[in-house]
């Protein structure tokens, strides 16, 4: 099977000269849940603004077979989603509605069209019943399912994550995870929540000092107490496997 997301050799190097990321080698194939863990100043964001870019480095990135770079940029943007970890940086507009709808009809589609995939990315996050709501009067968590339904409306066929549980209380922690086992588009998700990436994603890549240090299922590797130890990072105690 063809690799949705194919990253050789990637490196980049912010204008300050700090090396972010190293000789990155990463295949993702369509459908998959992965996750991207490691401690802060890993890559693991950088990694993500790679992928419809934000961010250009040296060596290759390619998404379906098209090369991330200056002049694919508007098609590898309709392939992936990037989804941010505060959903203010994504919500803008008057009503839920309108923000979720402000892809779509950038991308020129007709008005019948945009109502009906705003309406089904609304529907898909259980936000519908809020379409006519003012997005900074919604919880966090609220806003978080709106700030996906915006990339949702768009069809993408990657989902990149930053840090989605990121202040999220138990309960609507739980109802995000839940959410994201149902969509089917490939996932990868940057997150420090390892219960999350437990739950949520049969495969983990650990990144540290810009670099893959691990890559492999997801319940070999976050039970490698060494491991996680030597990366600055925990298990995830009492946590149920992806099943």
């Amino acid at each position: 099977m063809k690799p949705i997301i194919q990253i050789e050799n990637l490196s980049f190097s912010y204008p300050d000269g700090h090396p972010a990321l190293q000789e990155i080698e990463l295949e993702i194939q369509p459908g998959e849940k992965v996750a991207a863990v490691g401690p802060n100043g890993a890559g693991k964001s950088t990694l993500l603004l790679h992928l419809n870019g934000i961010l250009h480095g040296q060596g290759q990135v390619c998404v379906d077979g098209i090369e991330v770079d200056h002049k694919n940029t508007r098609a590898v943007r309709a392939l992936v989603g990037l989804i941010f970890q505060d959903p203010d940086d994504q919500l803008f507009s008057t009503t839920v509605f309108e923000d979720v709808a402000f892809g779509p009809l950038h991308m020129g589609l007709a008005p019948d069209e945009v109502r009906e995939r705003v309406t089904e990315a609304l529907d898909a996050v259980g936000m519908t019943r809020h379409r006519e709501r003012m997005p900074h009067h919604l919880s966090l968590g609220e806003r978080k399912r709106v700030a996906i339904a915006t990339v949702l409306a768009m069809q993408p066929q990657v989902l990149v994550l930053d840090e989605p549980s990121a202040g999220l209380d138990p309960r609507t922690r739980r109802n995000l995870i839940d959410l994201l086992r149902t969509l089917p588009q490939t996932l990868l998700v940057a997150s420090h929540d390892m219960r999350l990436v437990w739950e949520l994603c049969p495969r983990t890549v650990i990144m540290d000092g810009g670099r893959i240090v691990a890559d492999g299922p997801t319940v070999k590797l976050l039970q490698d107490a060494a491991l996680m130890e030597r990366h600055g990072l925990e298990t995830p105690f009492q946590a149920r496997p992806h099943v």
